[in-house]
C-alpha cells in the first residue's frame, strides 16, 4: 500500500499499533525535542525478515547514477543550504551543538561525493539506503533489531549513557546534554544525526530492521517519497515485511512489533 500524506499514515499507524507481534517495544520523542523545531516529523518503517545479500550490479548502479545526478545538480559549496541539511544544523545549534564540528552524516556523505568522491560499497542493505538517502536529500539510518532490547526514544543525553564507536569494542560515556537517539542507556545516534553506533550495524544477516528519517512539514516531499522508496525496497528487494509510522510533536510515541 503507497501512502502519500501525513493523515493516511496515521491511519495504517492507528491499525498497526492495536497488532500483537512477536516482539514489542516503545518508540518515542521526547517533547523537549520539538522545541528546537515544531515541524520535525520521524518517518518509522520496521522491516521484517529481510534477505539482506551483498551488493548486486544493479544495486551498485542505484548508487552511482544518484552519486552522479547530485554532482550534476549541485556544487559543494552549497551542500549547507541544501532542503533539510539547513533544518539538521539549525536544529544542531539550538542544541549546543557544534555542526561545523559534528555535521549531521548525511551532510559528509554528501561532500564526499560532491568532491568526486564514491561511496564504498558494504552491502545492499545499506548501498541501497545511502542511494535513497541521496536521491531524496534526507537523513536515513537503519538499525538492526537485533541489537536492540529495550525501548527506542530520542531524547537529551543523561548520566549513564554509553556509545559504542563504529567498529570499536570499548564503550564512551556519552556526556549529558545533547540530543541522542538510545536504546535504554545505549546510544544508538549520536549528536543528533552526526555518528551511528556499532550496535545495530546492518550486515548481510540483518533480517529485521528499524529505519528511522527526519524531515519537516513545511518540506514533507522528500520523507514520505523516502518511505515509499524503502518500503518498496524492503518488499520487493528483499523479500520482507514493512510498517510505517509518522512520529510528530501531536503524536510522539509508537508501539512497534516486528
Amino acid at each position: 500500500m503507497i501512502l502519500k500524506n501525513y493523515n493516511d499514515i496515521m491511519l495504517i499507524n492507528f491499525i498497526y499499533n492495536n497488532k500483537t507481534g512477536s516482539d514489542n517495544m516503545l518508540y518515542s520523542v521526547d517533547k523537549t525535542i520539538f522545541e528546537f523545531n515544531p515541524d520535525l516529523l520521524f518517518g518509522i518503517l520496521i522491516g521484517k525478515g529481510l534477505k539482506n545479500s551483498e551488493t548486486l550490479e544493479e544495486d551498485k548502479i542505484r548508487l552511482r547514477k544518484a552519486e552522479k545526478k547530485m554532482r550534476e545538480k549541485y556544487i559543494v559549496e552549497q551542500v549547507r543550504e541544501l532542503p533539510n541539511v539547513v533544518q539538521y544544523r539549525e536544529i544542531m545549534l539550538k542544541s549546543g551543538i557544534n555542526p561545523n564540528k559534528f555535521p549531521p552524516s548525511v551532510e559528509a556523505m554528501f561532500k564526499r561525493i560532491l568532491k568526486g568522491g564514491q561511496l564504498p560499497f558494504i552491502n545492499a542493505l545499506v548501498d541501497l539506503c545511502n542511494a535513497v538517502s541521496i536521491e531524496r536529500i534526507i537523513s536515513l539510518g537503519a538499525h538492526d533489531l537485533k541489537d536492540i532490547h529495550d525501548d527506542l526514544e530520542v531524547r537529551i543525553s543523561k548520566e549513564g549513557d554509553k556509545f559504542l564507536p563504529f567498529g570499536a569494542s570499548e564503550y564512551e560515556w556519552v556526556d549529558e546534554g545533547e540530543i541522542v537517539f538510545t536504546s535504554g542507556n545505549f546510544v544508538q545516534t549520536r549528536k543528533w544525526i552526526w555518528r551511528q553506533s556499532e550496535l545495530g550495524k546492518t550486515t548481510t544477516d540483518s533480517e529485521n530492521i528499524f529505519f528511522q528519517l527526519v524531515g519537516f512539514k513545511d518540506n514533507e516531499e522528500p520523507l514520505y517519497g523516502a518511505m515509499e522508496d524503502i518500503e518498496e525496497i524492503i518488499t520487493n528487494r528483499f523479500n520482507g515485511m514493512c510498517s510505517k509510522h509518522i512520529v510528530s510533536i501531536n503524536n510522539n510515541s509508537i508501539h512497534i512489533s516486528y
